[in-house]
């Protein structure tokens, strides 16, 4: 698994955007941040939870500069007929049917054939900020992967829990 500091692998593949297929390449993202987040399957029980807790706070994330997309083994058709099942989603689902982006990240699990459930944050010169990977059968927590995009984006030194509005330690260039 990619760790932070490791250069992010480009990626150029099909995806659903809201109601169509499209293509995305991560030299067209224009945001300061990615979050990058890999699941296993449309259709499953944990994996909606997700995509759709990713989807109610896609403003916040707006508003930190940071672009959300989502990864998964399933075809763009079947993104398209889940999002349509899960009343739409605001941020593209790419369709890694080969799990080459998986490999590329270190999230691919061989033996059932799906990505991991790992989230990465992409910084603005496209390295790797912040990497983390859950069981397959624990869903990860939205509010903390846009806390860690708010701690990333001060720059600081930010304690456990830090919370937007708390203090900070010095500049981590100050280290």
């Amino acid at each position: 698994m990619l760790k932070p500091g490791d250069v992010a692998p480009p990626f150029d593949l099909p995806c659903a955007k809201g109601d169509r297929i499209d293509r995305l390449a991560l030299r067209q993202i224009t945001t300061e941040m990615l979050v990058l987040f890999f699941y296993p399957r449309d259709f499953s029980f944990i994996c909606p939870t997700e995509v759709v807790g990713f989807h109610h706070r896609i403003a916040e994330f707006r508003a930190e500069n940071t672009s959300l997309i989502g990864v998964s083994v399933d075809s763009a058709e079947s993104h398209i007929r889940w999002i349509r099942e899960l009343g739409g989603i605001d941020y593209p689902l790419l369709a890694d049917e080969r799990g080459e982006v998986a490999r590329a990240y270190g999230v691919f699990d061989e033996t059932k054939k799906v990505a991991l459930r790992a989230t990465f944050v992409v910084d603005r010169r496209r390295e790797i900020a912040f990497a983390m990977a859950c069981p397959l059968n624990i869903g990860r927590s939205v509010s903390e992967t846009l806390r860690i995009v708010r701690a990333i984006r001060t720059g600081r030194l930010c304690p456990a829990e830090w919370q937007p509005g708390a203090g900070f330690g010095p500049l981590e260039s100050d280290l």
